[in-house]
């Protein structure tokens, strides 16, 4: 019975941290998606000229090479460090689909 009961601690005390860096992955993931619809919303709707566009593409893709290679350093993970450099490089990007979306120029 106590080997049950420590088994079954030592599973609920790892469990949220699985979870966690699960969903902190679905969060990236979602994030790429939300901005790739935020930008094709902007070309669809004329905010965004072909320039403006062709640059945010690249800054994306930048973004997914540099998570791949950070996958590809630490076994397909990515460290606290990794995710967090992820993010505010999302947060920047997120500001130049704004400011872009929202500036004088249409295409």
């Amino acid at each position: 019975m106590k080997i049950t009961t420590l088994a079954l601690a030592a599973f609920m005390a790892a469990a949220p941290a699985a979870f966690t860096a699960s969903a902190q992955a679905q969060d990236i993931n979602q994030r790429k998606e939300n901005q790739q619809d935020r930008i094709a919303q902007g070309v669809k709707s004329g905010e965004l000229t072909p320039g403006e566009t062709a640059h945010l593409e690249n800054q994306e893709k930048d973004i997914n090479h540099e998570e791949k290679d950070m996958r590809k350093t630490d076994d397909g993970h990515l460290t606290s460090q990794d995710r967090k450099a992820i993010h505010q490089q999302q947060n920047a990007e997120s500001r130049r689909i704004y400011r872009d979306k929202h500036n004088a120029r249409k295409s």
